[in-house]
Order: C-alpha cells, then sequence, then structure tokens
C-alpha cells in the first residue's frame, strides 16, 4: 500500500509550493504540485497607463527582478509596434545576461547544493587533501590547505553554537548523499565565497538600472544615457538632453568590464568545476526525474531587433516526445496554441482553455480552510486544487527552463551560437559519462543550468563590448521619444512580450483600449512547470518528474527535493496574494 508524504511549503525556493506524494515501494507512484498563493497582479494592471505596467509587474517577484519589466516593455512596445534604439537592445541584454549568470550561480550554491553536499560532513575532512583536489580541478587562486583549514574552523564555530539558521532541518548524514569529506568542504567553502561574488555582478543592474533589485527601465529604450565622446557632432546637444536621465560614466562603463571578467573566471573556474565534480559522484540522478519529454523555449537575447527570431542566441523551438530531430515552432498570437484550463485550479472563469490574449482571472477559492492534512481526502486529486492554472501547448504539457533551451538549441543547429551550445552540452555529456537522452533528468537539469551560464557570461561580455563601440562611434541613443505620441493614438491595440527567464520562458499579453490597459495577461515559467493536471487529466511537468523518483527514508525525502528544486520553482511568480472581498489584509502607517 502506498503511503503519502507532504511537504508545505518547499522551502528553498521563491513562494510557497505544496507538494504530496505517494510512495510505494522506495519510489514516488503519484504527485500533486500545488501553488497555495494567488497571482492578482493582472487585475491591479487593469485601467492604467501602459508606461506604468513595466514597474508594477516588475513587483511580482524580488528574485526573477528583472525579467518582467523587460518582458512588459516588450509587450507594449510589440503592441505599439515601437522598435527601440539598437543601444537600449544591448543595455536590456547585458542586464538579461548578468541575471541569467547571477540566478544560476545562487541556485547551485545556495538553493540547490544542500541537496547534494552534506555541510557537517566537511568538519571530517582534511584540508591538504581538499587543497590538492581544488587545484586539480581548476586554477582558483583560493585553494591553499590553510583557506580550508580556516573554513574549516568557521563552519565547525558556526555547527557548534547550535544556531543552524536555515541548515537546521537539513537531513545531514542521509544515506543518498554520496560527497567524500573533501568534496564537501569544498563546496562549502565556495558556498560562502558565491555569497560575496553575487553581491558584485548585480551592480551592473544598479549602473545601468539605478538599482537592484527592480532596475529601471522605460517604455521606448532604457532611462540611462551616455554622455558623448569629446569632440562629436551630437556632444553639446546630449549633454543638455542627459539632464533628465541618469548619464554613465566612463568610469562606470569601465567598472562594468571588470565586473563581468570577474564572473567570467568565477564560472570558469568555480562553478563549471564544482559542478561537473559534484555531479560526477551523483550518475543516478541521471536516470530519474524526467518531465513529460516536451520542451518550450521562447528563445531570447537578439543580437539584433527583438523581432529578429532568428538572431536569438537562445533559439525558439518546441520539442515534444523527446524527439532532437524536429524541432517545431511556437507563434505566441495563434490562439489555437498556447491556451490555460482550469479544471483543477480555483478561478471561476467563463470557460477553461483561454488563450492568454483573452486570459481572465476570475479567483474562486474551494479548497479546505487551513490547516489541512490534504488538498483532496480521496487521493485522485479530480478537483480544483492550486492557485495555477494549466498551460499547454497544442494541449501538451511542456517543460520550460534552461534544460529546455539547452535541449532546443543542441537540436536546431541554424546558427553558429546554436552550434556553441552544442559543443558545450557536449563537453559536458563527455566528462560526466552522460547520453543526450540522459539530460531529461533530475542531474540533468542542473547540467543544463551550468551549461547555460558558460555561455551566457561570455555573451554578456560581447554585449558590453558591442555596447563599447558603438559608444566609441558616436552612438549614445538609448531612448526614441516617438513612442509618447504613439501612445497618444493607441485606441485597441494588443501586444506580446516574451523573455527566457532563468526559469523559463515567460509571456506577457496586453490588451491596450483608449490609450489604457484593459486586459494584461502572465503565463510564468513555473506556471508551465508548476501546474496541475488540465482538462484531460495530464500532470504537469513537474508533477510528472516526481513520478520514479526513488526515496530511502519516507521521513527525509531528499530525492524528493532534489528534483523538485531542479526546476528552480517560483511560485511567487505564479501565484500574488489578494483578498477576493476587498477587505482591508494589513494597514502599516508611517509617521514622519
Amino acid at each position: 500500500m502506498a503511503n503519502r508524504i507532504v511537504i508545505d511549503p518547499v522551502t528553498r525556493i521563491e513562494g510557497h509550493l505544496r507538494v504530496e506524494a505517494k510512495i510505494d515501494q522506495g519510489r514516488i507512484v503519484d504527485a500533486v504540485s500545488a501553488g497555495t498563493m494567488i497571482r492578482g497582479i493582472e487585475l491591479i494592471l487593469q485601467d492604467r497607463d501602459p508606461r506604468d505596467a513595466w514597474a508594477l509587474v516588475q513587483r511580482i517577484c524580488g528574485v526573477c527582478t528583472t525579467v518582467h519589466a523587460l518582458t512588459s516593455l516588450r509587450a507594449v512596445e510589440n503592441a505599439l509596434q515601437v522598435t527601440v534604439p539598437r543601444n537600449a537592445e544591448i543595455i536590456r541584454n547585458i542586464l538579461h545576461s548578468s541575471l541569467l549568470v547571477h540566478d544560476h550561480v545562487v541556485h547551485f550554491y545556495h538553493l540547490h547544493a544542500p541537496d547534494w553536499v552534506d555541510i557537517p560532513r566537511a568538519l571530517q575532512a582534511d584540508p591538504n587533501a581538499t587543497a590538492a583536489l581544488a587545484q586539480r580541478i581548476s586554477r582558483w587562486p583560493k585553494s591553499s590547505a590553510g583557506y580550508f583549514r580556516d573554513v574549516q574552523a568557521k563552519l565547525k564555530t558556526f555547527i557548534d553554537s547550535g544556531q543552524l539558521g536555515i541548515f537546521s532541518n537539513g537531513y545531514w548524514g542521509h544515506s543518498a548523499y554520496r560527497l567524500p569529506a573533501e568534496v564537501n568542504l569544498l563546496a562549502v567553502a565556495h558556498y560562502l565565497e558565491a555569497l560575496d561574488w553575487q553581491r558584485s555582478i548585480v551592480k551592473i543592474h544598479a549602473i545601468f538600472g539605478g538599482k537592484n533589485p527592480h532596475p529601471n527601465y522605460v517604455v521606448g529604450g532604457m532611462a540611462c544615457s551616455f554622455a558623448a565622446p569629446a569632440g562629436t557632432d551630437n556632444e553639446i546637444e546630449e549633454n543638455e538632453e542627459n539632464e533628465a536621465s541618469q548619464t554613465i560614466t566612463q568610469e562606470q562603463l569601465a567598472y562594468v568590464g571588470t565586473i563581468i571578467n570577474e564572473a567570467i573566471e568565477f564560472v570558469e573556474q568555480v562553478y563549471k568545476p564544482d559542478l561537473l565534480l559534484i555531479g560526477s559522484y551523483y550518475k543516478e540522478a541521471a536516470t530519474y526525474g524526467a518531465g513529460p519529454g516536451h520542451y518550450l523555449a521562447y528563445g531570447d537575447l537578439p543580437t539584433g531587433s527583438i523581432n529578429d527570431i532568428n538572431s536569438y542566441l537562445l533559439p525558439r523551438g518546441i520539442i515534444t516526445h523527446g524527439n532532437l530531430n524536429a524541432v517545431l515552432d511556437v507563434n505566441l498570437n495563434d490562439t489555437s496554441q498556447i491556451r490555460e484550463y482550469t479544471e483543477h485550479s480555483w478561478y471561476a472563469n467563463s470557460r477553461s482553455g483561454l488563450h492568454p490574449s483573452s486570459g481572465e482571472t476570475r479567483l474562486a477559492y474551494g479548497g479546505p480552510t487551513p490547516p489541512y492534512e490534504t488538498l483532496d481526502p480521496s487521493g485522485e486529486f479530480n478537483g480544483k486544487y492550486s492557485w495555477l492554472k494549466s498551460p499547454r501547448w497544442r494541449d501538451l504539457p511542456m517543460e520550460v527552463g534552461p534544460l529546455a533551451r539547452m535541449l532546443v538549441a543542441y537540436a536546431k543547429k541554424s546558427a553558429p551560437s546554436h552550434a556553441a551550445v552544442r559543443d558545450s552540452v557536449d563537453s559536458v555529456l563527455r566528462k560526466l559519462n552522460l547520453a543526450p537522452k540522459d539530460l531529461a533528468s533530475t542531474l540533468g537539469r542542473m547540467a543544463a543550468r551550468g551549461i547555460e551560464t558558460g555561455l551566457a557570461v561570455h555573451w554578456l561580455k560581447d554585449y558590453y563590448d558591442q555596447l563599447l563601440r558603438n559608444i566609441k562611434g558616436g552612438d549614445i541613443t538609448t531612448f526614441d521619444p516617438t513612442i509618447w505620441e504613439k501612445l497618444k493614438t493607441a485606441k485597441s491595440n494588443s501586444g506580446v512580450g516574451w523573455c527566457e527567464a532563468p526559469r523559463g520562458a515567460l509571456g506577457h499579453w496586453v490588451q491596450i483600449k483608449n490609450s489604457k490597459i484593459s486586459n494584461y495577461q502572465c503565463v510564468v515559467p513555473t506556471t508551465w512547470n508548476g501546474s496541475p493536471r488540465d482538462h484531460k487529466n495530464q500532470k504537469g511537468a513537474l508533477e510528472t518528474a516526481l513520478i520514479g523518483t526513488p526515496i530511502a527514508n519516507e521521513k527525509k525525502p531528499l530525492e524528493l527535493l532534489r528534483t523538485i528544486h531542479s526546476f528552480d520553482p517560483c511560485l511567487a511568480c505564479a501565484a500574488h496574494l489578494t483578498d477576493t472581498t476587498g477587505q482591508t489584509v494589513t494597514a502599516i502607517t508611517v509617521t514622519p
């Protein structure tokens, strides 16, 4: 007889995720993924100025930070048929690429590593052996025996204090941990270094966008400018216009270059070697965690305009049934392709299966009152059990994210950047002694995220170099003011914006009437991955991936967490809180 386990909330993710799983003979045989918060941002946007949408939707999440703003800008600009200046496109790509690198490194070390690294066991390591290991796999300067001895002493003081904070409920000593003590110590040292490093790369957002998280943008370009090089024709004119915007200095631009070079070194000498080393001890994680076998990527990081899909470094495409020999097209405006179903979601929409361009957000909670043991006492989950809708592409449940992006690029082979992806994937597969089919797994998602990081950090450098060349050549334009006139005449317009967020394909659909937003819908990566069953009772990607995951200890389901964290869910994006009766939830009074 199957036993049921519940994890609520799942930690080391953003937002509130509840997972109920049935375990029989040491493996998960059924699972449900439930988003237990509500998203109401779409309702807040109605009747607002489209120029303000990016600032509001950016607050959907503080982890994904810039991607909702970027997607919203693209949606409104698409509706108004605006093409932003090339410099603005490059700066947006710089912000986006730096986020991909930052997010993936933080995920590996601070969100996912505790599933693979037995932190207390690092106290048993020989610092001399750890140093020898570190020097063998990379040229990172912080690899001396003395350095690892100091880290070990710091960790001992922390553990002896009994105040373990986020580590207090870890499954330490679990039989599923495989790393030698020395690898654990190496990983702990780099965990701490990554905490310091991640504070540096986000400064790129602060320089170009004024702050992080939630950097500043503007519909029609970027809210920053550059002083014209001395002696150019537009020197005086541009300096006058710059009074109303944030002017980036030459010193700041040079500092961005330093940050990027440091990021390349950290990724190449710390993150990638650690990923390959840790992954080599967990080959069994390539045998479980496969999703539905259908992968979706909207594509991103254009080398030209965002409207030039063929210029994307991360290509657009669909893979179905795991077939890498055929990449299908996705059309975000085709109402027969993407649809959202609500048979198992707490909504009272006029009908299920709506395309996001005509989507609805009519909240209707019908679940149990917390605290509750289960969302469905029958155990069949035939009713509603999640705030997430069930988006589908031609009625197929899709997986999105780094794995989907790498597989689509690997299969497409249509541009030099895609060949670079293929070379990187093949290199990692050789080093881990895996086949392409093994990427459809818990270990495969972790590997794909690392592969993408290695590519993105060098693409970030390329974008930076392009920007410098443009400025040096006298092109300092970052904004198209004609956007305002087009908005004044926007009587009835619709648009779609897309972005490959760290966690996967992100889409925003906007309807504009009489220069105001009449409808706005977001379909975020975790809505795709974490969706409940649909109208055909097909499980979402995360639910499917959990099936077959081995569980050595039902009271400490470490392997289940590994599979969940391999998706890096963000429920804050998928669901936000609102009160359906319009009552005040919290009132805060600030006195001078």
